[in-house]
């Protein structure tokens, strides 16, 4: 009875044991992307400016649409070749690069006439980063929402809006015939030795495009406090967004065609700030310290789950936007950049 006794205890130790093993696996599975069922669809045509596509990955098997929560996804992979462009995995990091102008030809293979919708599970991943020509991109769906890629049978892929952004084309589909349909003019490309100041893409780099700003402001680098340019994407041509501030907290916002330099828009603003420390120096907690106040309210999280912490402006006060993604939630807060007092914080599922 004894020995049956010690046998029962060493198994429910070893059971609970496994239990909390598996979990703490999950845990740390879920933090990096979350296993969902998606549709696999080769019934799904895509065609570019009229054409229709075939994919094919790196081994020439092709690779059909995948569709989850309502949006098509295609690879990115294939994508990359129609923009003529290299493209690059690099597994340490988690990042898919789309970048110059592409070295090798196209893949082709044979084409899967045998494939059938079925259902796949696919996995979503907050942790996989894309960048364009060295620029990090984040996309969002038509309501402003993250998207994320999804990564299934080894190939990277993101929803078809987000493809449309990347190629600088407007996104249609015909639900009587299952056609997703990318159309209109790819993004601008010119030859790089036209330009000064040039990226080598045929774009202007962003400290060209901060001195542009400048000149038409009647200003220079010393006499403004904050400076910002975003290469982005506007109609199909990117664009860099500019932003900056002078000491006197007068607000200049300018968008330029990242290829001409040509100024497309611009506006002027006086904010009169006042910081809400009470002192007129305007000195800031910094982009580190708005870090560790947000991770400090974000039980478990790490300097690796911080997506962003950024300076910005809102109603004349400078404050710093911090999102944090930690497993399938994202934290998102405003803090007073004088201050460092939380002005505001949200949370969210990423799926919703």
């Amino acid at each position: 009875m004894k020995l049956r006794n010690k046998l029962s205890r060493r198994l429910a130790a070893f059971l609970l044991c496994a239990v909390v093993t598996v979990g703490a696996l999950t845990m740390a599975a879920g933090a990096a992307g979350s296993d969902v069922t998606a549709q696999l669809s080769p019934d799904v045509t895509v065609t570019v400016d009229g054409t229709a596509q075939t994919f094919y990955n790196v081994n020439g098997d092709e690779v059909h649409p995948i569709l989850y929560s309502g949006t098509t996804y295609l690879p990115v992979r294939a994508i990359g070749e129609l923009m003529g462009k290299n493209v690059n995995w690099d597994a340490s990091t988690r990042t898919v690069s789309l970048s110059g102008t592409r070295t090798s030809g196209t893949v082709s293979g044979t084409p899967d006439s045998g494939a059938a919708p079925a259902s796949v599970t696919a996995r979503l991943s907050p942790d996989v980063t894309v960048t364009v020509d060295g620029v990090t991109r984040s996309f969002t769906d038509a309501a402003g929402n993250t998207v994320y890629p999804l990564l299934y049978n080894g190939s990277v892929y993101l929803p078809i809006r987000a493809i449309g952004s990347l190629m600088g084309k407007s996104v249609s589909w015909d639900a009587a015939s299952r056609t997703v349909s990318l159309t209109g003019d790819a993004p601008l490309v010119t030859d790089a030795d036209s330009f000064n100041n040039s990226t080598g893409t045929g774009l202007i780099t962003e400290d060209r495009a901060r001195e542009i700003a400048l000149a038409h402001a009647g200003l220079t680098s010393d006499q403004v406090s904050f400076v910002r340019a975003k290469l982005d994407w506007d109609d199909g041509r990117q664009v860099y967004d500019v932003e900056f501030y002078t000491a006197d907290y007068k607000e200049y916002d300018y968008e330029i065609d990242a290829a001409s330099g040509e100024i497309l828009s611009f506006d002027y603003d006086a904010e009169h700030y006042a910081p809400s420390s009470g002192t007129d120096t305007g000195d800031y907690i910094g982009e580190a310290e708005a870090k560790r106040i947000a991770l400090a309210e974000v039980s478990g999280a790490a300097d690796s789950d911080v997506r962003y912490a950024r300076l910005d402006w809102d109603d004349g006060r400078a404050e710093y936007e911090v999102k944090i993604v930690l497993g399938t939630t994202e934290y998102e807060f405003e803090i007073d950049a004088v201050t460092g007092v939380i002005l505001s914080r949200d949370s969210d599922s990423i799926y919703d």
